[in-house]
């Protein structure tokens, strides 16, 4: 039977797994008392079944709401097949957001039972708990005193297992029916709650199976959260093409799980592969003579990397001398065995493309949305579908379109059933004709590649009514490595300026080198020799852009931006206007204003 049509709902990719592949001992493996426990595809159906069963016994029925708010680790897979086996929708909650959007998020969903990953997140939702009678149910996948574990949950299905009655609800549910809530973090107001369904998800593991260049033999590192689509999306078709999937401890672990696994893939957001980059870079810097030469030299060709080779046969051969003595010691840091790296969720900078494929890394950038699970376009290794600073060609099973005014509109069987509860806001977002306005603005190069240029909502007229797109610019000046981030500002005013957040790390490495002494960050971003530097890298950039685009004036920030300190989403964007709100006084400075 054909896979797509053998494989209508999430959960009909257990069976088709244990068919379709020679067994291996670890499909998914997640790290225990510092040790990998490694799970097979048949613990893995015996414990989804389990819990299937306890949710049934616990009065969940097919509708019902069941949260998850947890780190990844193979038991959200387990409790994520079995919300769906019982018919239940799932709505996996960030494990980072705030106390009033759990309470928000718990209560718009009607959830009935949530289950916690650990006691940090547990205390975080506790009090909420008693206000919302809906919720009939509390479990944690650790230990935790006063709290049932999950194995009472999976003990209660085992002890009231009814094969006829759990096949008899999973027979009943359809392709089109609801499976998942995913609220979006969103950069304004309340979240949304995005409904897919089984058949949105699955269109999209069909639309990018052509993807990774491994079969069932390879590895995969994941560490962003499954929460997100992206990251849940491509789980579902590692293990669609039975794909070993390890889960990192949690960030600051990769660099050592990844020497530990030594992945084929890796799924990432821009920031890390930025992180990255400048830990190689510093350490280059720390190199002396001959070898500090050779370094430089190598990241002087990579940046200059053009695929199937453009650049001719004398760069090739360079660039080959390059990969033995400089590269190979990159690749040897991130494990060593990358076939390629997956980079979505936010704009990628080209040079980074460019020098980690240059360094025999291939980095690859998609596109997509919550709203269309997720993928719209990816770069890939089929000929012609690459291209650096584009995000690629468009899924076979999806259509865009480029509206009047630029943005991006998308149709295809990956577009969400809508917004849960918001039918004027799902009206907004879809329009008559089935076409998903992304709010993206964009451009289709050579017919093909789809570039993205901005955010609709994000673009700004300055008061002499020239518009200017904040992202491009932005991600232009991420390139320097003094910068980690940036907002740029001037909506109505004069000129273009930025709220700069320098790399406290580059930082520190470059006073070393000018002998000048580092107390503070929050002193150093005052001393008149740093914002000199800081000043030197804005012209630079600034020669990229017309002189409506220039940023005529910048501050620097004294701490770096973070999910925690409320600058960045959970998926780690920019919170535009949050930003501005917390720096007013800062920005009306810039533009000399009075407050």
């Amino acid at each position: 039977m054909e896979p797509m049509k053998q494989i209508e709902r999430l959960f009909d990719l257990l069976p088709f797994i244990r068919e379709a592949y020679p067994p291996k001992p670890d499909l998914l493996s997640g790290k225990e008392d510092g040790k990998w426990k490694a799970w097979s595809i048949d613990h893995y159906i015996e414990e989804a079944e389990a819990l299937a069963y306890g949710l049934i016994a616990a009065g969940i029925a097919p509708g019902d709401k069941v949260a998850s708010i947890s780190n990844n680790r193979p038991e959200w897979n387990f409790l994520d097949m079995a919300i769906m086996m019982a018919g239940a929708v799932h709505v996996p909650v960030y494990p980072t957001i705030s106390e009033a959007d759990y309470r928000y998020i718990l209560g718009h969903a009607e959830v009935k039972l949530v289950v916690v990953s650990s006691r940090d997140l547990h205390r975080k939702i506790a009090h909420i708990l008693p206000d919302l009678p809906l919720v009939s149910g509390l479990y944690a996948f650790d230990r935790l005193e006063g709290v049932p574990h999950i194995s009472e949950l999976r003990e209660k299905g085992v002890g009231g297992r009814n094969p006829e009655q759990l096949a008899a609800i999973m027979a009943a549910i359809q392709g089109d029916d609801l499976a998942t809530l995913i609220y979006t973090s969103g950069t304004t107001g309340n979240p949304k709650g995005v409904m897919l369904s089984h058949r949105n998800i699955l269109s999209n593991v069909f639309g990018v199976e052509h993807v990774p260049p491994v079969g069932h033999e390879g590895r995969a590192l994941s560490y962003l959260p499954l929460c997100h689509i992206y990251e849940r999306m491509l789980t579902y078709l590692l293990q669609y093409k039975g794909i070993s999937i390890y889960y990192a401890e949690n960030i600051g672990t990769i660099g050592d799980n990844l020497k530990e696994i030594r992945p084929d893939i890796l799924t990432t957001v821009p920031r890390l592969l930025e992180k990255f980059y400048d830990k190689i870079i510093g350490t280059g810097r720390r190199l002396k003579g001959i070898k500090k030469f050779f370094f430089f030299w190598a990241v002087s060709l990579g940046l200059r990397y053009e695929l199937n080779g453009a650049n001719g046969w004398w760069y090739e051969f360079r660039l080959k001398i390059a990969r033995k003595l400089v590269f190979t010691k990159w690749q040897a840091a991130l494990g060593g065995n990358f076939k390629v790296i997956v980079s979505g969720g936010a704009a990628l900078q080209p040079r980074l493309a460019r020098i980690f494929s240059a360094a025999g890394i291939p980095v690859l950038e998609g596109y997509g949305l919550t709203e269309t699970s997720p993928v719209i376009a990816v770069n890939n290794f089929r000929p012609g579908e690459w291209a650096f600073g584009t995000v690629g060609p468009v899924l076979d099973n999806v259509e865009v379109r480029i509206a009047d005014d630029g943005e991006i509109l998308c149709k295809g069987p990956s577009v969400m059933l809508g917004y849960y509860r918001e039918p004027e806001l799902t009206a907004e977002a879809i329009d008559t004709e089935g076409w998903f306005h992304t709010g993206d603005i964009g451009v289709m190069e050579q017919g093909r590649y789809l570039r993205i240029t901005g955010r609709k909502k994000e673009i700004f007229k300055t008061s002499f009514g020239k518009y200017i797109s904040p992202a491009l610019i932005e991600n232009r000046f991420k390139e320097s490595p003094f910068i980690d981030n940036i907002l740029v500002v001037g909506e109505n005013q004069k000129f273009a300026a930025a709220l700069v957040v320098p790399s406290f790390y580059h930082l520190r490495s470059w006073c070393q080198i000018k002998e000048i002494p580092y107390t503070t960050d929050a002193e150093m971003v005052k001393e008149a020799r740093v914002r000199k530097r800081f000043q030197k890298e804005v012209d630079k950039y600034n020669e990229f852009f017309g002189d409506t685009e220039k940023i005529r004036k910048f501050e620097l920030i004294d701490h770096e931006w973070s999910i925690e300190t409320g600058e960045l989403t959970a998926s780690l964007k920019n919170r535009r206007e949050f930003i501005q709100q917390k720096y007013t006084d800062l920005i009306l400075r810039i533009f000399n204003i009075s407050g």
